[in-house]
């Protein structure tokens, strides 16, 4: 994990590899940003000239390395563009800040040390840098570099994250600086572990392994945890896990994390789909549509993610966290088409398509969840490519039971930088899964199959409970090329929503 610091130093004597700075879209040029004063300074007040003369324009996620000027005890600067100049008496965007930072620390792969002297007007700002900074040093590297070069014996891997983050411009003891980078530290920590887990091929990350590792973290951090294997599973008649699972030789598994404050008034339940492979089952998917298939499990990643962040961060509201954990494959043992299973509710499903798996195990999941009586459940799934289709692959759809609260639940994420849309559940497609077999198919109508899938879920959620769905499968995995702090890969969707979802109902600022 990359070192954060709030640097006491300036600009100018600060000893690192780079310094970024920010370049704003001015009406005539590129503009210096605040913060960057004594770098301008050192080029004699012609900073924003040189990267006129790049062709540097001062555009959103731009980056422009220079070399420093005898002035700076830095080898390089590194301008990053913040986009328009915001109008006057106002700032830059925190979203702005945090793509910024991102788009700058992915620029500096392979460097130890780097100031950061961007705009730092608040402490928001703070956390926004800091947070853009950390997770755009993120790389996943674990099963790279093991070869070794010819004749030199030295690794040949690929270059190393960004090492340490100083912050210039920060206040070390103010108390909100010093809170705020804390909080990014912590929260970024965790959006990574969330990465690496969806990185993880599905060879290494079976349930079990899964199951693991959040075991390990949860007993770290002070957080209780309960294990159901595939005898316990099958003991308690979760028909819907065990059958998604019982085609794969990797057997299912589910996690029950659980983390108190004594203070605490409020509970949350948060209930993560954890697919550690989808093959499609017997309805096996297409060639082209398998490889990344190891992303399935993102959903459960953000839920364990969410939870260790709340007991690192101590917030003052139960957390319990869910995460419904199978492999699902085509075999002899496997669940087929038409077959029916009865879920932990003891409702029946009619399972017309293998591959609509992800509304299996999280029904079982909701419905366990919801005999704790939670306040409130929040699901997470990287569950349709009907919602791909509907919102792209950068925004996740939110579902709810409660208007106000899914309202609440977007604002929440817009404001920490992760792009969502509110979603209906219309009543007229609930029919479109009546089974002439059991209670309810697990496929519906195609059109509107996002929504489909949330209905399906609700049937599974205790009465009376506020609940919202997140239909996180655009998000998830970005096979394109890195952005702002949005790296190729896992990208830890929802770990940031869930997190300040947690810090509103642990204040009782939830709207």
């Amino acid at each position: 994990m990359t070192a954060l610091t709030l640097s006491t130093a300036g600009a100018a004597t600060l000893r690192a590899d780079a310094l970024v700075v920010g370049v704003a879209k001015g009406p005539k040029g590129a503009i210096v940003a605040a913060g960057a004063e004594a770098v301008d300074k050192a080029f004699d007040g012609k900073l924003a000239g040189v990267l006129d003369a790049l062709g540097a324009s001062g555009a959103e996620g731009e980056v422009t390395k220079l070399p420093a000027p005898a002035g700076l005890k830095v080898p390089v600067v590194l301008a990053v563009g913040l986009g328009s100049v915001p109008e006057k008496d106002e700032s830059f965007d925190e979203e702005v800040l945090r793509r910024a930072a991102g788009a700058a620390a992915r620029a500096l792969h392979g460097s130890k040390k780097a100031g950061f002297a961007l705009p730092l007007e608040d402490a928001s700002a703070v956390t926004a840098v800091a947070e853009g900074a950390l997770l755009g040093a993120y790389a996943f590297t674990a099963y790279q570099g093991g070869e070794k070069k010819a004749g030199n014996g030295k690794d040949s891997g690929p270059k190393q994250p960004l090492a340490e983050v100083a912050l210039l411009g920060a206040k070390p003891r103010d108390k909100e600086h010093k809170a705020a980078a804390e909080r990014a530290a912590v929260v970024a920590a965790e959006v990574n572990v969330a990465r690496d887990l969806v990185n993880t091929p599905p060879n290494d990350l079976t349930p079990e392994a899964f199951a693991a590792v959040a075991s390990a973290a949860a007993k770290e951090n002070g957080v209780k945890v309960q294990v159901l294997d595939e005898k316990a599973l099958v003991k308690g008649a979760y028909g819907g896990i065990m059958g998604v699972g019982k085609g794969s030789e990797n057997p299912p598994r589910l996690v029950k994390l659980t983390y108190t404050h004594p203070k605490a008034e409020k509970t949350l339940a948060f209930v993560g789909k954890g697919i550690t492979y989808d093959s499609g089952g017997i309805s096996l998917k297409p060639a082209g549509h398998n490889e990344t298939m190891k992303c399935d499990m993102a959903g459960a990643a953000a839920v364990f993610a969410s939870v260790i962040a709340a007991a690192k961060l101590g917030l003052r509201v139960n957390v319990t966290g869910w995460l419904a954990l199978a492999e699902n494959m085509p075999s002899g043992s496997a669940t087929k088409p038409g077959d029916v299973l009865r879920m932990y509710s003891g409702k029946t499903v009619e399972v017309l398509n293998t591959d609509a798996e992800g509304r299996l195990v999280l029904g079982d999941a909701l419905t366990k969840a919801s005999e704790d009586n939670p306040d409130a459940i929040v699901d997470v799934a990287t569950l349709t490519g009907a919602m791909v289709l509907a919102l792209g692959d950068r925004t996740f759809g939110i579902m709810s039971n409660d208007d106000a609260f899914r309202t609440s639940i977007h604002e929440i994420a817009e404001e920490v930088g992760e792009s969502s849309w509110p979603m209906p559940l219309p009543a007229e497609l609930r029919k479109t899964m009546d089974s002439p077999t059991a209670d309810i198919a697990n496929m519906g109508v195609r059109m509107g199959g996002g929504l489909v899938a949330g209905l399906f879920l609700q049937e599974f959620v205790g009465e009376g409970i506020t609940w919202a769905h997140l239909d996180i499968a655009g998000p998830a995995f970005h096979e394109g090329a890195p952005h702002g702090y949005t790296p190729k890969g896992g990208t830890g969707s929802a770990v940031r929503t869930l997190v300040r979802l947690a810090e509103r109902t642990a204040t009782g600022d939830l709207g």
